[in-house]
């Protein structure tokens, strides 16, 4: 598994898979924090600007579409993905 980066690139849209991507594994920090935002009720707005950094006062459409794609793979991560994700830690750690 790569290591999570809280400063690595945000693509404008999060990947549509079944599978674990490289940048899920990469992202899976930024996933969390949307999954956190959205249950404490934070604006969306606010939320891109601070975990996705992107200004939604600069990029609005940008933004919300960053948040968007990202947050359903969030919940894709939350709801199954997460299965993956330590597939892949514990085939790593078997090696």
């Amino acid at each position: 598994m790569r290591k999570p980066k809280f400063d690595a690139p945000i693509a404008d849209e999060a990947p549509v898979s079944d599978h674990l991507t490289p940048y899920d594994e990469i992202h899976v920090i930024h996933y969390v924090i949307l999954l956190d935002a959205e249950r404490e009720h934070v604006p969306w707005d606010d939320v891109a600007r601070e975990a996705l950094l992107i200004d939604p006062a600069k990029e609005r459409d940008r933004a919300r579409r960053a948040y968007v794609t990202h947050l359903a793979r969030a919940r894709w991560m939350a709801n199954s993905g997460w299965r993956q994700l330590l597939q892949t830690s514990d085939a790593q750690s078997n090696s």
